[in-house]
């Protein structure tokens, strides 16, 4: 009886953590249906007097979102690509070969994890420079080629966790190290890279520094740049703020429902060892 009661209440829990987490989702989806005489008059009504899906054709008619998603996309691939493509490669070396000085070169890695991001800005944006980079979308993607200490750290701990004998019998077989983690560790893998990757478009999709830092030409914006772009320019606009709002995140949510099995997967299995 104890147990069950004590289930019941950390599903009772769990249940309103998730309403109030999905709540500004709620309300934000309610706005963006909204006349606008309605949010100027009564701005804290929940639901709508009626229902005007022409909010979400203005907004699209307002912001280039097309061109903006463009973007998005190319920063969010290229970025995934760079980072599961360098970190995986990383990530083995740390956890699967043998060297001197790998502990050491290890903990320094993880060390930078302390380092915030705006004290390699200016010197990242100098180079960029110099290199003719400035204003181009590759200043966002090429420095994910480079690894991150974060994701580097999810899959060694993942790859520790792959038994040795499968690489012994490989290298038996005439494999090469490089074929072994092409081969064998990847294929393996196969949930810590998902995992990886999902984090990785994430933090591409909303990333808002990067584009403002590097970016001046208006037809190179991301979306979450755009966003804030139409924000300051419609800022009494707020239906179609919200419409807005709800087409930005509405690739994300369906992406995650898309990819969450495997998504729930890597979360639950990386860095378990």
């Amino acid at each position: 009886m104890t147990k069950r009661r004590f289930m019941s209440w950390r599903v009772a829990l769990l249940i309103t953590v998730s309403v109030l987490m999905m709540l500004p989702l709620v309300l934000m989806l309610l706005a963006s249906v909204k006349p606008a005489e309605q949010l100027t008059s009564d701005p804290y009504s929940l639901l709508p007097i009626r229902i005007q899906l022409s909010n979400y054709q203005e907004s699209l008619e307002t912001i280039p979102y097309v061109k903006y998603l463009a973007n998005s996309i190319v920063i969010c691939v290229g970025s995934v690509v760079g980072t599961v493509i360098s970190c995986s490669l990383v990530a083995y070396g740390f956890a699967r070969m043998q060297w001197r000085g790998r502990n050491l070169m290890f903990a320094v890695m993880i060390g930078t994890m302390l380092l915030p991001w705006h004290v390699t800005m200016i010197p990242r944006f100098v180079l960029f420079s110099e290199l003719g980079l400035y204003n181009h979308l590759a200043a966002i993607v090429l420095p994910t080629f480079l690894g991150d200490a974060f994701y580097i750290f999810l899959l060694r701990q993942f790859f520790l966790s792959i038994p040795e004998e499968i690489s012994e019998a490989a290298r038996l077989d005439g494999l090469s190290e490089f074929g072994i983690y092409w081969r064998m560790i990847l294929p393996l893998s196969k949930p810590a890279l998902v995992t990886v990757a999902m984090f990785q478009l994430v933090v591409s999709w909303n990333d808002f520094s990067s584009p403002l830092l590097y970016l001046s030409d208006q037809n190179k914006f991301p979306l979450a740049y755009g966003l804030e772009q139409f924000v300051s320019s419609y800022a009494d606009q707020t239906h179609l703020l919200m419409a807005a709002s709800v087409l930005f995140t509405l690739p994300m949510v369906l992406l995650f429902f898309v990819a969450q099995k495997s998504f729930t997967s890597g979360i639950t299995v990386t860095g378990s060892k």
